[in-house]
């Protein structure tokens, strides 16, 4: 399983950015493997619009089921919804805490 947790920095022990679409990076976990990798936001962080949409998109092309954040709007909800991927709230800490809640089982679905 995936799962994708938006970030400031490229590195699991960084903060995890409480932002969807303008995220500054998207990490993703691989529970099977168990190792992480980065993937920049670049092209949604100037983006006028429809970020969201596109970043939930990406989520999908990404193969992640569970996507951890601050915020969700609710278009990319939508798309995310349509995707079968769930989605669940944390705002602060470092990612690495943030997995390590939704593993325990401590974070609200959105």
């Amino acid at each position: 399983m995936k799962i994708a947790v938006t970030a400031k920095s490229p590195n699991p022990s960084g903060p995890i950015d409480s932002v969807f679409g303008r995220a500054q990076n998207f990490l993703i976990f691989d529970t099977d493997q168990n190792e992480w990798s980065c993937y920049p936001n670049v092209q949604n962080l100037e983006a006028a619009q429809g970020a969201g949409i596109q970043a939930a998109q990406q989520i999908q092309k990404l193969g992640a089921s569970v996507l951890i954040t601050g915020n969700l709007g609710p278009k990319a909800q939508r798309v995310l919804v349509a995707a079968n991927i769930k989605a669940y709230m944390a705002s602060q800490g470092t990612v690495e805490q943030a997995l390590a809640d939704y593993q325990q089982q401590r974070l609200s679905q959105i």
